[in-house]
């Protein structure tokens, strides 16, 4: 051997190993194999679906969630997410306004353009004790002030800001005191009737594509309208509020009314119902999903009251998708009949 050359020695090498590669693969197939079904299968599962068809990976499974074909669900039956996306407007203008309202003052501005497509740039909600009589003048007069303030500071021109007062609450004796209060500031108060409410909310909340197969309806405290598209105009009636347990009227009162007057809605119109107000806006609450600007409300044996007000909502909310028959009530968490005001002007 120490005659051979380092050429020789590594070809004798490489020939020792290649038999000894072919020897174990002719005495021993199978060796190896295991290891190689297992990482197969491993591999496999890593990306099986979930019921229903969706594979959920690390980057997914946050999305998931929002996804337009998503549903919510807690503790009652699903609901499927509503997917519509409204226009956005192009070289829009601020417009600001304040809602007297029966449970309080809330303020939205929005910035709409030339062809009414508009976005909700800022919305305040609040509770007052105006309409418990626990405010005095001054308290009124600071508070209307801080709302315009504050448009003023978010870039609404001052001719731009408007006042409307809803139907609800022209009811409360106190309303004068706060009109009173807005004209010696110069600024104009718009009364509604509860038909003008209905039509303005169904103007700010119907889109267009559903004008010919849904109807609206806005549950206030101090009255419930409803509306729909019907010919060349709309039509707007009215049905008592979330707050009539104050007035003693009794629930079976109640739901008997809401469906003698839901049944004028035409059956081609009940596929779909775009609803807001308070105690949707508590229902929608519960099952909203990220940010989503419409949330649909799961059934009304779904939802478990919790105080008079939500109980009342509730037996109104029943009572329409009993006339009806409408399973789909969708939820504008942007939408108010004051912005439908605006869209008017």
């Amino acid at each position: 051997m120490n005659k051979l050359t380092p050429f020789s020695r590594v070809m004798i090498a490489l020939l020792v190993v290649a038999g000894v590669y072919f020897g174990i693969k002719k005495f021993f197939p199978n060796l190896g194999k295991n290891t190689e079904a297992a990482q197969t299968e491993q591999g496999l599962n890593a990306t099986s679906p979930e019921p229903g068809g969706q594979t959920t990976t690390p980057e997914n499974a946050d999305n998931s969630a929002s996804d337009n074909n998503s549903s919510a669900s807690d503790g009652g039956s699903s609901v499927s997410a509503f997917a519509y996306t409204p226009a956005e407007p192009v070289d829009g203008k601020l417009k600001g306004v304040v809602e007297m309202g029966a449970a309080g003052f809330n303020s939205f501005i929005i910035r709409i353009d030339k062809d009414k497509n508009w976005k909700l740039e800022k919305a305040d909600y609040g509770a007052s004790l105006v309409y418990e009589g626990m405010a005095s003048d001054d308290d009124i007069r600071q508070g209307l002030k801080k709302y315009i303030s504050d448009m003023l500071a978010f870039g609404v021109s001052p001719r731009e800001i408007h006042f409307v007062i809803s139907s609800g609450a022209k009811k409360v004796d106190i309303t004068s005191k706060i009109t009173s209060a807005l004209k010696n500031m110069k600024y104009v108060v718009n009364e509604v009737t509860p038909e003008q409410e209905g039509k303005l909310a169904l103007r700010a909340v119907m889109p267009q594509s559903y004008e010919s197969k849904a109807f609206v309806v806005d549950i206030g405290s101090g009255n419930t309208k409803i509306s729909w598209v019907e010919g060349n105009g709309l039509t707007a009636i009215e049905a008592p509020g979330a707050k009539y347990f104050q007035k003693g009227i009794s629930d079976q009162q109640v739901a008997a009314e809401v469906k003698e007057k839901a049944k004028q809605i035409p059956a081609d119109l009940r596929k779909t119902a775009f609803i807001i107000g308070g105690v949707p806006f508590e229902l929608a609450k519960q099952t909203r999903v990220g940010k989503e600007r419409f949330t649909t409300l799961k059934a009304p044996a779904d939802y478990k009251a919790e105080g008079e007000k939500q109980k009342a909502g509730l037996n109104i909310y029943r009572s329409l998708a009993d006339a009806t028959g409408c399973n789909q009530f969708v939820f504008d968490w942007n939408a108010n009949f004051t912005i439908g005001f605006l869209l008017n002007l």
